[in-house]
């Protein structure tokens, strides 16, 4: 029985001894693992798929929509990058000049600043409910809290996209409105004022203040009352690193809470 294999083609076996296909190749003195196949036929092609990608300049990304591939796409990103910038990723991203763009797929597609790249080479962006996360250490971690944004803030209300596309995740295209939570910013007047709300069966307004700071603080002095009225809610507390340990102590026995908040009960 003739048992050659095709190049680039090699044999392993599952935990049951089901018998399969590893398709891999050497580029620029790096092996490179292209999957697994039950046919030796399909990962040989995977293996000229592959190596026909890195000898041909002229094929792009876009390409793969128009062709019957093989490999998976994220592999295919990950090739091309390769060919055109000498780095190789094990996630989707092709490198530019001064920003990288990260495929979630082949029709999605995240533009980010250098400064990220190393994080997103090591973490592969997924999709919950519309909020896009990565796993760390076995945490699902919100990728819009690397700009200082919470799991609670609202497009447009708290957080905006300067040039309106929402795919845009470099630093200078978001700008954070509220940074804390319960604390919005408004405009009266041509002053800025900074209400401070909570939610207990309904929104109640904490107070208004001069500064997000003091809003911040409002925020969390609330919390501890409802807490001391016996309502059993768990409350995400800000943190205020702009205030050092005293600053903070001298805000909090400053700041007044509205007196229907004071007599909140369930």
């Amino acid at each position: 029985m003739n048992t050659t294999l095709p190049k680039g083609v090699f044999t392993a076996q599952k935990k049951d001894g089901t018998l399969y296909y590893r398709s891999s190749l050497t580029y620029k003195n790096r092996h490179i693992s292209l999957g697994s196949y039950e046919d030796k036929n399909m990962a040989s092609l995977a293996y000229i798929e592959g190596r026909n990608i890195l000898d041909n300049s002229n094929i792009s990304i876009s390409d793969y929509s128009t062709k019957k591939c093989i490999i998976s796409f994220d592999k295919w990103v990950c090739l091309v990058n390769f060919r055109d910038n000498g780095i190789y990723f094990k996630t989707p991203i092709y490198m530019h000049s001064k920003y990288f763009d990260y495929f979630y797929d082949k029709d999605l597609i995240y533009k980010f600043d250098f400064d990220d790249l190393f994080f997103y080479s090591h973490h592969k962006i997924m999709k919950r409910n519309g909020h896009l996360f990565v796993a760390d250490y076995g945490m699902q971690i919100n990728i819009l809290s690397r700009y200082g944004i919470h799991s609670h803030s609202v497009e447009g209300r708290d957080y905006i996209f300067v040039n309106g596309d929402n795919t845009d995740f470099r630093y200078k295209n978001i700008k954070v409105i509220n940074h804390y939570k319960g604390v919005f910013k408004s405009t009266v007047n041509g002053r800025e004022i900074f209400t401070s709300k909570i939610h207990v069966n309904g929104d109640f307004i904490i107070g208004r203040y001069n500064t997000e700071c003091e809003a911040a603080v409002a925020y969390n002095k609330a919390v501890h009352i409802l807490h001391d009225n016996g309502i059993d809610i768990d409350y995400e507390e800000n943190y205020v690193e702009e205030l050092s340990p005293i600053e903070y102590a001298a805000a909090y026995n400053a700041v007044r809470i509205s007196e229907k908040v004071r007599k909140l009960r369930l």
